[in-house]
């Protein structure tokens, strides 16, 4: 128990050590950051002059998967910044912890527990990563999800005259939802108005989505600006059949999710109505004997 309390006490005091160093050092660094999502974003600084000390280099190819990841979800122009965050929030949540697992093992004078609590922290990283995986691929849903839509209005307009932009433009403006498709076709409007190249616009378009489907139609739009293309209607109407059809299957994944999800409740319930039942019955058995 002894022993216990003093590796709490080292681990601690070190733990005080590196946020009082960090403290004032990353305050600004840290300003920007949503506190409902980093719910330690007060402790972040400490995983940040950690990686600065050793000189982590974000070069690996471990870290370029997780450079690609986090470019799709908060853009190309943050996402260095982003991914030195997510690796911070990865080393204080496991000093964090460390230091309640072996204050617990101490006052329980339980190994087991401190043993328990050190091979939690080191499967922080990886359950952190699989968080990361899991918010791209319910990006990418999302878009594939709305994007059968906006397609079809932008062929209608188009047909009837309109020019692209102008056809994006007025599909865009029309609609008010607030998902991540439409947050990204926004984004496109604002860099052409910005005086961006809608050569350009597209292709970061296209690099932010990361769909196949969105890569192929922002393909037919630059063929169309570049060259022209009196086929790029149908080309588009085609697409937007295949676009159907893999909204059918989205949204069947969606589904399939939801069944998933409710399948611990229901057991939990099934248990709960057995358990009900059960006991009138054991405890009849057990006075008879």
């Amino acid at each position: 128990m002894i022993v216990g309390f003093i590796v709490f006490a080292v681990i601690f005091v070190l733990f005080l050590l590196l946020f009082f160093l960090s403290r004032n050092k990353y305050n600004d660094y840290i300003e920007p950051l949503d506190k409902n999502e980093y719910k330690l974003r007060s402790l972040l600084p400490i995983g940040l002059f950690i990686l600065d000390k050793v000189q982590y280099k974000y070069t690996s190819k471990y870290d370029r998967i997780l450079h690609s990841k986090v470019a799709e979800l908060k853009g190309v122009k943050y996402s260095v910044y982003y991914l030195q965050i997510h690796h911070a929030n990865k080393i204080v949540l496991m000093l964090v912890i460390l230091l309640f697992s072996i204050l617990l093992s101490a006052a329980t004078r339980d190994v087991a527990t401190a043993v328990f609590g050190i091979l939690v922290m080191l499967s922080i990283p990886f359950f952190m990563d699989r968080e990361l995986t899991k918010k791209v691929n319910k990006r990418r849903l999302s878009i594939q999800i709305d994007f059968p839509d906006f397609l079809n209005k932008l062929i209608l307009l188009v047909n009837a005259g309109m020019t692209v932009s102008k056809a994006w433009e007025k599909s865009v403006t029309d609609n008010d939802k607030d998902t991540v498709l439409y947050r990204e076709l926004r984004m496109v409007l604002a860099d052409i108005r910005g005086g961006k190249s809608e050569t350009s616009a597209f292709e970061d378009f296209a690099k932010r989505c990361r769909i196949p489907e969105i890569t192929k139609f922002v393909s037919a739009l630059l063929q169309n600006l570049n060259k022209g293309n009196a086929e790029m209607i149908s080309i588009l109407r085609l697409q937007a059949t295949e676009c159907w059809e893999m909204r059918k299957h989205a949204a069947k994944r969606l589904g399939e999710e939801a069944s998933s999800k409710m399948l611990f409740p229901m057991m939990l319930m099934f248990i709960a109505v057995i358990l009900i039942v059960a006991t009138p019955a054991i405890l009849t058995l057990t006075s008879s004997m």
